[in-house]
């Protein structure tokens, strides 16, 4: 499972519905999440990544440190799942999909690391699994951090 974190003062996702965009999720200080989920992952995967996630220290204290995770400033979360996290691009020049999670796998998955943030007493706003989606993002810093359960970065 990988996940690009982005601190941002603000985020939000839209869907289009009849011609019109739709807001799905937005939300205010914390992080917006890029999810990909791969083929073999597990719920120990999603474990790994939802407690990785919520207690990034990645917020300044008081003396401009980034010291503070998204619990501690309690935070918003708005995950959006995305496939092409696991493009690779290492043949040719149009990347390949295959390590990447059908729905019937990733679904299940994407919500329950939902499910597992909600746990934590994060607010958790989404977008739509498989929808073609317009994110928005006031990037805070700018700070993004990757992370990938199988620790390959």
């Amino acid at each position: 499972m990988r996940a690009v974190v982005q601190r941002v003062k603000s985020s939000s996702v839209k869907i289009v519905e009849n011609n019109e965009y739709k807001t799905m999720g937005e939300i205010k200080s914390g992080f917006l999440v890029l999810l990909g989920i791969k083929n073999d992952d597990t719920s120990k995967d999603l474990e790994y990544i939802v407690d990785k996630i919520s207690g990034l220290r990645i917020f300044e204290d008081k003396e401009g440190k980034m010291n503070l995770s998204l619990l501690d400033i309690k935070g918003e979360l708005l995950l959006v799942s995305q496939f092409t996290l696991y493009g690779d691009c290492r043949k040719g020049k149009r990347p390949s999909f295959t390590e990447a999670a059908r729905p019937e796998k990733a679904i299940p998955l994407y919500e329950e690391c939902i499910s597992k943030f909600k746990e934590k007493g994060i607010n958790v706003e989404t977008g739509v699994f498989g929808a073609e989606m317009m994110v928005s993002i006031e990037n805070d810093g700018p700070v993004t951090i990757l992370i990938d359960s199988e620790k390959n970065f």
